[in-house]
């Protein structure tokens, strides 16, 4: 568990350079993605990959919301960051190989897998602006 926080932790931080996000926010950008990845890899042995990647999308969104607010940044920085360790590039890759050795079957199933896992990190992200929204409006 040790190495999946450390390589989830890194893997987050050294995306967000690439994304050229501020130095300062190097951080907090891991920890999201840390905390994420952990959270899904402890939901996905009691439910659904897709249910698993969702919760730890909006998870990532909302402490995304927190870093934004707190350390004055937009949201997008924390946000991208977060959610790079769910995002299916292995199964994508793995669709598009089967496509080319002619396994069509095996490619759609991976596809659809991989389109569903989207679909869930994109909903999770848009819930969290939601609550986020939904909480800034009723402190006003």
């Amino acid at each position: 568990m040790i190495l999946q926080l450390v390589t989830s932790f890194i893997a987050a931080a050294a995306f967000c350079i690439l994304f050229n996000a501020p130095a300062r926010a190097l951080l907090q950008c891991g920890i999201a993605g840390m905390v994420g990845w952990v959270l899904y890899l402890e939901l996905d042995k009691q439910l659904d990959t897709v249910v698993a990647t969702f919760l730890a999308t909006v998870v990532v969104g909302v402490i995304s919301q927190l870093f934004a607010r707190s350390y004055k940044m937009p949201v997008i920085i924390f946000s991208v960051g977060g959610i790079i360790p769910l995002v299916p590039g292995g199964l994508a890759y793995d669709a598009m190989r089967k496509f080319v050795e002619n396994d069509n079957n095996q490619a759609i199933q991976y596809g659809v897998q991989a389109l569903l896992l989207s679909g869930a990190i994109a909903t999770g992200l848009v819930l969290s602006e939601v609550l986020g929204q939904m909480f800034r409006r009723k402190k006003a």
